[in-house]
């Protein structure tokens, strides 16, 4: 933890500060090139944007600029640190939108925890972004700012840690569900939270064809039942009318167990009361809900997932964000929907059933790897993750009819969005 702490401050301290800079994209050394980046050839642009608010999308950047946006009240693991503290991480998200999938993005930190004035200021800058990105915002108030801003803000606008997660372990599940011959509208599933993670994971089940009556949702206080009081609008929504009152009670005979919780909320014992070939991701980080070794020990039918990258199974959503946002930015999508999220769990599933490259072997020194228990999800430097979860994401954009561009050369759309990052990882942006 010594040699961690010391790495990550030097690495984090190094010259020059942050992890994204500001560079030109556009001629510069002469007199020419300045007149035409500023006055007066600038003001050209200026009034057919007026005219024609649309232009803004063929004359800036606004088309490929995201916004990563927080308050720092649910930060990672570290919880309410503040909007300062939390910088560093919003920093990291953009350079993963960056290098992942060539996407430019200004991290802003707002120093607020009320509902009203983070919504009015979001919808104040949304002007200058083509999508956003909240992060690391707390439960129950992350509900209603996403809430709001997806009714009154017309861009792809998705809360990452509910959606983000919600969409892989989605994946995770519909491979999951193959590999054991499981019908995903005849399991009992289980999840453990009920926070912003857990609700967005279990809308999306549903969504996906788990029936209501067979999902069970518990909290800190048990299993989320219709004769609790006080239940927020988020949990009722969850609440089971089944005679259950704990997480023990609620694992038996069941097939699917979610943690987006704590550690050691879960035992091996309670892990043999569930069904033939159980399905567990316990995903509370740094440790998960059950250890993994005492999770593969407790019985041998297991399917077993986590957030950790020292085991099988990560769940991540770097292979989920920076596609999806892809995707609904080049469609100049007004939303991400859920026909959007659906889409995008489906073709991450997809890949993983596909012969891994060498090129992914050799980053994860690895002999081999194929499709089955251990090998649920694509691993995050697969670089297919970029044509297959975009190109899902922006049909299901045209589709669903949020799109306000529509592409019908999807192989010339595939070939570009590699060409794309190529430039941006070869540092030749500059046109």
């Amino acid at each position: 933890m010594k040699n961690l702490k010391e790495e990550a401050l030097q690495y984090h301290s190094s010259s020059p500060k942050g992890k994204l800079g500001v560079v030109p994209t556009k001629p510069y050394m002469t007199q020419h090139d300045l007149s035409m980046a500023y006055t007066p050839g600038v003001a050209v642009p200026c009034l057919e944007i007026h005219e024609e608010p649309d232009k803004v999308y063929e004359y800036t950047g606004k088309e490929n600029l995201v916004a990563v946006i927080s308050n720092g009240t649910a930060v990672l693991g570290l919880g309410d640190i503040g909007p300062l503290a939390s910088k560093p991480v919003m920093e990291g998200k953009g350079l993963l939108f960056k290098v992942l999938a060539g996407i430019n993005v200004y991290d802003i930190e707002i120093d607020t925890t009320d509902v009203e004035e983070f919504v009015r200021t979001v919808k104040l800058i949304a002007p200058t972004f083509g999508g956003i990105n909240l992060e690391d915002i707390k439960a129950p108030q992350c509900f209603e700012i996403e809430r709001r801003l997806r009714e009154e803000v017309p861009l792809p606008l998705m809360h990452d840690d509910q959606h983000g997660t919600a969409i892989i372990t989605s994946a995770a599940l519909l491979n999951a569900l193959e590999l054991v011959g499981k019908s995903i509208d005849r399991i009992q599933l289980v999840v453990n939270g009920a926070g912003a993670a857990a609700t967005a994971c279990a809308k999306l089940y549903l969504s996906l064809g788990v029936r209501p009556e067979n999902l069970v949702m518990c909290d800190s206080k048990g299993v989320i039942t219709r004769k609790r009081e006080n239940l927020t609008p988020e949990k009722a929504q969850f609440a089971t009318d089944r005679d259950l009152t704990t997480l023990a009670d609620a694992l038996v005979g069941a097939d699917v167990f979610l943690g987006v919780s704590k550690a050691g909320v879960l035992t091996g014992e309670m892990v043999r009361t569930m069904a033939p070939d159980p399905i567990v991701f316990a995903l509370a980080n740094p440790d998960p809900e059950i250890p993994y070794e005492e999770a593969k020990a407790s019985r041998p039918d297991l399917i077993f997932a986590t957030g950790r990258s020292d085991y099988p199974n990560q769940v991540n959503n770097v292979i989920g964000f920076p596609y999806i946002f892809r995707g609904a930015l080049d469609v100049r999508a007004t939303a991400i929907n859920e026909e959007m999220k659906i889409a995008a769990a489906r073709a991450i599933a997809g890949l993983a059933k596909l012969p891994v490259t060498g090129e992914v072997l050799h980053a994860y020194n690895l002999d081999e790897l194929a499709f089955g228990r251990d090998y649920l999800i694509p691993k995050p430097l697969d670089k297919r993750l970029l044509t297959t979860v975009s190109i899902a994401v922006a049909k299901a954009a045209i589709e669903s009819g949020v799109a306000q561009r529509i592409i019908t050369d999807w192989h010339t759309y595939a070939a570009e969005l590699v060409s794309r990052l190529d430039r941006v990882h070869k540092g030749s942006e500059v046109r």
